[in-house]
């Protein structure tokens, strides 16, 4: 499955349209990334589908292209 439409815009309604990422960014070293996502954002599961997570807000966290490229499940369900 994905995540809904109404939960993606929750995420980034949260996230108030920057990125979540919590690792020291790629982008910013020294500090989170944080960087404004707007509607270029990709939603992200916190725990993989594979691994049972589900398409729920809490599952969900907005980041950027370039955070969410970075991390070990993209591209992967």
């Amino acid at each position: 499955m994905a995540f809904s439409e109404a939960v993606k815009q929750a995420a980034l309604a949260r996230a108030g349209y920057r990125c979540e990422c919590r690792r020291i960014s790629h982008r910013h070293p020294g500090g989170r990334c944080n960087t404004w996502i707007g509607n270029g954002a990709e939603i992200h599961h916190k725990t993989a589908l594979l691994a049972g997570g589900p398409d729920t807000l809490d599952n969900a966290e907005a980041l950027c292209i370039p955070c969410h490229e970075n991390t070990a499940s993209y591209g992967r369900s």
